[in-house]
């Protein structure tokens, strides 16, 4: 039965409800922003998260460019060098990519990107993940970033692997696997963190204002002095320079895939300098892909130019070895030259590859795709542009490239001598004759069917 009592009770007990529910309503709805401040709130909310995906989403896109970067390596490596020798170039551009990656997994990624107690020259890191939290704070700090651990850790481990296949098509023809895979998984594994984190890692270049936007020097410089100490210990093929000084000339078995593996490098060069944007950002990802394909273009007009006139016939080795002139040329600076001085850059570069190639010829250097020519000295020609028409200092550009050009060709041609004297780095003369195909890998690249003839 409800009495008077009860009646009462339940109505105070509702009117404190109500009035409690009337004071919280008031104080939610003056924390509430209004319904214009709600919705920009909501749009620069969306709008960060959405750049923030698309910035990854482009750098993990990138990566994918730059793995098909070595299948244009492979191509144009293979298509330069003789038939009998394709399925070492092969083999030795599998290797080399998928040992960088895990090596760059190992120690690479966290030398390259040492904490606070660095002391700008060297400090070896441990297994990817390690220094996590400390990419983060950095990632933070570090001006037009936006990008996850996990996306730039894939970026720049293709990076790495990159800089290690540039002596592949150097040695080719006579180099012992082996020693070659041990000589590549040392510089990769050590060397190329190391120096890499004099710039990349806020080393002492870094400190002094060097600038490598897309890594003319920190890996094109390092991989083509790599290339050039490993030449000189192995010596040039059999048959390459004759006892009265003359050069005979080995041609490559497939101009057609030389040709498909520039344009594959061509196309994987807009991940190359395109992902070192490390964001998404539209203006700066256009200028950075107009200036690299400008320069590139620069960089085949002109080697075709000189090449003509001192060969005097149009070399299509020259003009496709022109095509990555330009763009090496231009890597260091993409995102602060110029498109004009971009193309100039890519244009000089271009004549000088073709100056570099006959000067090696000259002196017996035997390189028989162009990489030391391409690589070291136009990543040299490239750094030195970024102080010219970008934002480097010319004195420590040129600095930066020669320390580059050093540690690369110091530590490479002791590596390489000491591998010599302990195991051997060349094949024997009946090998090298025969074609390492068979010599070390016991099979061809291409079969020829019978028939019945």
């Amino acid at each position: 039965m409800i009495t008077t009592a009860k009646l009462r009770t339940a109505f105070a007990w509702t009117g404190f409800l109500l009035l409690a529910g009337v004071v919280s309503a008031q104080s939610v709805a003056a924390r509430i922003p209004t319904e214009a401040t709600y919705d920009a709130y909501m749009d620069n909310l969306i709008q960060e998260y959405s750049f923030f995906t698309a910035s990854n989403v482009w750098l993990l896109v990138c990566c994918g460019f730059m793995i098909l970067m070595h299948l244009g390596f492979l191509c144009l490596e293979t298509g330069l060098n003789r038939s009998k020798n394709a399925v070492n170039i092969l083999y030795k551009n599998v290797f080399i990519l998928s040992i960088g990656m895990v090596l760059y997994a190992l120690t690479g990624f966290s030398t390259m990107y040492p904490p606070d107690t660095f002391n700008g020259i060297i400090r070896l890191g441990g297994w990817i993940g390690v220094d996590k939290t400390k990419f983060l704070e950095i990632m933070t700090t570090k001006s037009g970033a936006n990008i996850t651990y996990w996306a730039d850790f894939l970026f720049k481990a293709t990076f790495a692997a990159t800089a290690a296949t540039i002596a592949s098509g150097a040695v080719a023809e006579r180099v012992k696997l082996v020693p070659f895979m041990i000589y590549t998984a040392v510089m990769v594994g050590l060397c190329f963190p190391v120096a890499g984190s004099w710039t990349w890692g806020g080393g002492w270049l870094a400190r002094h204002g060097f600038v490598d936007f897309a890594g003319a020097s920190v890996v094109h410089v390092f991989g083509g002095f790599s290339a050039l100490a490993a030449v000189l210990v192995l010596g040039p093929r059999l048959g390459k320079y004759l006892p009265d000084g003359k050069l005979r000339p080995i041609v490559g078995h497939s101009m057609p895939l030389a040709a498909i593996g520039v344009f594959l490098l061509w196309f994987g060069w807009f991940g190359f300098n395109g992902g070192s944007v490390l964001n998404a950002q539209p203006e700066r990802i256009g200028r950075v892909l107009v200036v690299t394909a400008l320069a590139g273009c620069t960089g085949a007009l002109s080697s075709m130019v000189i090449s003509q006139i001192l060969l005097r016939r149009p070399d299509l080795s020259m003009a496709l070895n022109g095509v990555l002139a330009g763009l090496v040329s231009i890597t260091g600076g993409a995102d602060s030259i110029e498109p004009l001085w971009g193309m100039v850059a890519g244009a000089i570069g271009g004549v000088i590859v073709v100056l570099s190639v006959i000067f090696f010829d000259k002196i017996k250097v035997d390189d028989p795709v162009g990489a030391v020519s391409v690589h070291a000295v136009c990543g040299l020609w490239g750094t030195i542009a970024v102080g010219i028409w970008g934002s480097g200092k010319l004195l420590w550009q040129v600095i930066g490239g020669l320390s580059y050009a050093l540690i690369a060709f110091v530590v490479g041609f002791a590596l390489f001598s000491l591998l010599k004297l302990i195991m051997g780095v060349r094949v024997t003369e009946a090998e090298e004759i025969e074609g390492l195909d068979l010599a070390e890998h016991g099979q061809k690249a291409y079969t020829e069917e019978n028939h019945g003839v």
